[in-house]
């Protein structure tokens, strides 16, 4: 059975990324090293708010992110995904934002995803929110496995 990755907004949006940073060659490199050589041994998944944010974005590639994840299954917004948002707010797991990362969290842990694939180190990936990360004792649900903001890793990751 492959284990189930929840692709957040920036992943589609890496893959076409432009700047020529070194730091954003390499994280567009990375994105699509994996995206091209390793997602097949994945179940993807993504939902309506990751669609909704690259369309609200203003970037010269946003069709081409769009279409990358055109195929993809979507996850559904059940209403009890709220509460879970809200228990990650409210607990400082993040930010008060109710649609950005709180709710890419929920939807990831909700639908029992292994891996929420993320390039956001500020929130979603980002090591001080470990100790978060135990959320468990927060909602007692199946949460994503492992949050990847190097993302290269998991196609080496056999754990």
């Amino acid at each position: 059975m492959k284990r189930r990755v929840y692709i957040e907004t920036t992943i589609p949006s890496f893959y076409y990324e432009v700047r020529t940073e070194p730091e954003m060659v390499a994280r567009r490199g990375w994105t699509r090293e994996w995206w091209d050589n390793h997602r097949q041994d994945y179940e993807l998944v993504t939902s309506e708010p990751v669609i909704d944010e690259i369309e609200k974005g203003e970037f010269a590639a946003k069709d081409d992110a769009l279409a990358l994840i055109d195929d993809l299954p979507l996850l559904e917004v059940e209403e009890s995904i709220g509460d879970i948002v809200t228990a990650y707010i409210v607990h400082h797991a993040m930010p008060m934002d109710p649609a950005g990362d709180a709710l890419h969290l929920a939807l990831a842990s909700f639908h029992k995803c292994d891996f929420l694939l993320t390039w956001n180190c500020q929130h979603l990936a980002n090591a001080n929110k470990f100790a978060h990360d135990g959320y468990p004792e927060l909602i007692p649900l199946k949460n994503p496995a492992k949050i990847v903001c190097r993302l290269f890793q998991i196609g080496l990751d056999n754990d």
